[in-house]
Formats: structure tokens, sequence, C-alpha cells
């Protein structure tokens, strides 16, 4: 076929103007155009492009991935795949809208803001600011009050000091008599005495006579109740000595009341006893519980026979006024 033949696979001179539908000549990076080879005629299912004879010694150049197209009868057929060209111009990818190029670039950025704060406050903080200001203030008042507490205590412990000779009396006030203190325990010199307390009682009976009845040793009741008791209450172990040690530190050696606190003991001691006598059935039916009285029983404790300490075995009794009885002191009145 002549090469100036106006056919449509004719080629053309340089710089001849192309016809509607003609594919432009290609060319090398440097604007010259890339000479022809020889005319093959193209196998079909051969792929496009400029072929390379491969040279003697040189590594032959890998194989292009051969695509698969669906057969007629659904069975898979390789098609090969074109090979790139290696004139074309390379494509650029990368997206010309600046807010495109920066939101590729920061990923963090990107990502969408979560709903709402992921971590919401709790506890006293969540409260609004009246409530907390509640708070704040409720934990203050605690907080000076145990500090109050706390030193009060220790100044109804400690040794006498200056403090203690001005301000005696408002420790005294706040401790007794919820939280009075006993070091007795761990003095240097315990205690060495048993201290028994006894009540006895005038009763008017039915007849219009009247009689006085013995001790009853209350002492001896509740050390019965509490040997052999694994769990013994609390009345039993110190309802009496508690109310009978109160009675003599708020009383003189003539069993005279000092401060209300003396007359208050005395109120307490009276209606226990009265509540004791009538729980062991000490007046009959008829009978009227017209006054009491009441003592104590103490004698040292025997030294052990080792000890060289000699010390008196003969019981001391303290006896104080009879005390009339009134109706806020029975049991009927108290239930």
């Amino acid at each position: 076929m002549d090469a100036y033949d106006g056919g449509s696979n004719a080629r053309r001179q340089p710089g001849a103007p192309s016809e509607p539908g003609d594919a432009p000549e290609p060319q090398r990076p440097d604007g010259s155009d890339v000479p022809d080879g020889p005319e093959r005629t193209q196998v079909p299912g051969e792929p496009d492009g400029p072929e390379r004879t491969q040279a003697p010694g040189e590594p032959a150049a890998p194989s292009q991935p051969r695509a698969q197209s669906p057969a007629p009868d659904g069975e898979p057929v390789d098609v090969p795949s074109a090979a790139p060209d290696p004139y074309a111009e390379p494509t650029d990818t990368r997206p010309s809208d600046p807010a495109a190029i920066g939101q590729a670039a920061d990923p963090a950025a990107a990502a969408p803001a979560p709903y709402g704060d992921p971590h919401p406050p709790t506890g006293v903080a969540a409260l609004s600011l009246r409530y907390q200001m509640g708070v704040a203030l409720a934990l203050a008042v605690v907080a000076v009050t145990v500090c109050v507490h706390i030193g009060m205590v220790f100044l109804h412990v400690a040794p006498q000091n200056t403090v203690t000779k001005q301000h005696g009396r408002a420790v005294d006030d706040w401790v007794y008599p919820e939280f009075e203190q006993n070091w007795k325990l761990f003095a240097p010199n315990p205690l060495q005495l048993n201290i028994a307390v006894q009540v006895r009682a005038r009763i008017r009976s039915a007849d219009g006579g009247s009689r006085t009845t013995g001790w009853y040793d209350l002492s001896a009741q509740d050390g019965r109740a509490v040997d052999g008791n694994l769990l013994p209450s609390h009345t039993q172990q110190n309802e009496l000595r508690r109310s009978w040690d109160l009675f003599v530190a708020t009383h003189d050696a003539d069993n005279r009341p000092v401060g209300l606190r003396g007359t208050l003991s005395e109120t307490y001691l009276r209606r226990l006893v009265v509540l004791r006598l009538e729980r062991d059935d000490a007046t009959a039916r008829g009978d009227v519980l017209v006054s009491v009285q009441v003592r104590s029983r103490t004698t040292n404790v025997p030294p052990p026979e080792w000890s060289e300490e000699k010390v008196s075995v003969q019981p001391v009794y303290r006896e104080l006024p009879w005390w009339a009885v009134t109706a806020d002191d029975s049991e009927g009145s108290a239930r």
C-alpha cells in the first residue's frame, strides 16, 4: 500500500493536516516523532502497542496479567489485558480542591465530632451550683463537729492543764453522759474492790399494815445472769454498775447531790431499783411500795497467795437515805 494514499490506514507526512477521527501521532517527550517500524498484521487477541525485541542475555519481561471475561456458556475465558503505553503522559490523581487536600492530610479533622460530651460529670460535679454549695456547707459542718468532738474527748482524758481548769465545765457538759471515757482498766493501780448494790423496801399491805423487806442483792443477781452466758446483755453487765458509779461521782460524802447531774443520777437509781423490785415480785397483790433504801457493800479483793500484801476482808457499807416512791417510778407508769 502506498504511504501517500488517502485511506484510513495510510500514513501522512509530518505536519500534514489530520482528518477527523484520526488518532494523533505518538511523540517522544522531547517532541520528536517516534520512528515507524515494519508493518505487521495484528493477530486477534494480541495486545496493542509497540513490540520490543528482546536482546540476547536480557531477562525476559514479566508477562502482563490476563483478565478474564465470561464466555457465552458462563465459563471464564482469559482475555489479554492491554499493555500500558510507555509514552503516555502520567495522570495527576491528587485532588485539586484545597479543602479536600487539607481534609485528606488531617485524618483527625476529617473524623466527625462525637455527639455530646463523651465524659459527662458524675457525683457532686453533676449537681447544680446551688446543690453543690449545700453539699459543701454540710461537709464543712460535719468536719467542724468531728474536730470539736475529738478535741473535747482529748481534753477530757488528758491530764489536768490550763484549758481544762478554765473550761472544764464545758468539756464535762459535752462528754457526759453519752461520751464518757473510763481509763481505769489501763491505770497503774486498777480497782481492787468488789462493790455490790443492794436495796430494801417498805411496803404497805392491803389491810393497812406496814413491813420492811430484807436486802436484795441486785449485783449478785446480775452476776448469776452473766455467769455461763456467752452473750450477756448490756443491762445485765453495766446498767446497775454504771448507775451507782454515776451516783457516787455526783454526790458528796454525806450523800448530798452536787449540781443538776446529782439530782438526775438520784432519780435514775431510784427508778432502776423500783423496777427491779417489781420484777422480783417483792410486793404481793394489793400491796403498795412506799419507799426504798439503797446501800453498797464494798470488800477488798484478796491478794494472791504468793503476795505479802495484807488487806482487810471486812465489808464496808454505805447506806443512802430512804427515798419515797412516786407514781412515775413504778413499772406501770414506765410502760
